[in-house]
């Protein structure tokens, strides 16, 4: 079996969602932490919810009003100018740092990102980092109109790139991403960025769960949802040799 398509999640793959941070921080001194937090759970939560509501509207709208719900539940009450520029981190999102050089060695294949995003925050972020020469596709599931982990997402691939799902391997750091186009029939590697032991180690230094601590509880660690991701990496810098040492065989 040949793998002829790299596609990627985009935020908390390629992009590092907790570069918002400082930015929240910023705004709202001391509570920086906890924003992002829970705004990254309810950005989240709220995709989902949409989608079984059948009441979808696209990323943009979803991320600004997981915000709102945020300083609303921290009784933060934002102004214009902050929540303006807290939005527009998320169209200048960091990259992880090994994240171009993985890409560039897997020259050869299509690359592609395949995202929740909408395609005006996806075309920015992407434009803005300096990864739209090396992708092949950049694509939004607002075309299908309902957010991963449904199916109906993840057949976008196929429609845009012209690949099979079986040629294709999904790369995504987000477990219920990864379970989903597993689900789905996808060649899938997790990128396992914080491991139990980790997790179990901060807990035990920690007599209160700082909010990082407690995300990464919630949205890290391997789901129970009766499928599993075909292999585990640490960072994306393990993605070109694990494509070319077990491409025949993945």
């Amino acid at each position: 079996m040949t793998i002829k398509a790299v596609v990627f999640d985009a935020y908390g793959t390629l992009y590092d969602v907790q570069s918002v941070a400082d930015v929240t921080e910023q705004a709202f001194p001391g509570y920086g932490g906890i924003i992002t937090q829970i705004w990254r759970i309810k950005q989240l939560e709220y995709s989902w919810l949409r989608s079984l509501m059948g009441r979808y509207d696209d990323f943009a709208t979803v991320t600004r009003d997981s915000l709102t719900y945020t300083l609303r539940a921290l009784g933060l009450t934002p102004e214009d100018a902050p929540f303006g520029r807290i939005m527009d981190k998320y169209l200048h999102l960091d990259l992880y740092p090994d994240a171009l050089a993985a890409l560039a060695a897997l020259n050869g294949r299509k690359l592609a990102i395949l995202s929740n995003g909408s395609p005006d925050m996806l075309q920015a972020l992407v434009r803005n980092s300096g990864l739209d020469p090396v992708l092949d596709a950049t694509v939004s599931v607002d075309a299908n109109k309902i957010f991963k982990p449904s199916p109906q997402a993840y057949a976008l691939i196929e429609t845009k790139l012209g690949v099979a799902p079986r040629d294709v391997l999904f790369v995504s750091s987000n477990p219920w991403d990864a379970c989903g186009a597993k689900a789905f029939g996808l060649n899938v590697a997790w990128i396992e960025r914080v491991t139990p032991e980790a997790m179990a180690l901060a807990c035990v230094e920690n007599e209160r769960l700082p909010p990082l601590t407690m995300f990464k509880l919630l949205r890290t660690q391997m789901d129970e949802l009766g499928v599993a991701p075909d292999c585990r990496i640490r960072s994306l810098s393990e993605l070109p040799a694990l494509v070319t040492s077990r491409e025949p065989s993945i």
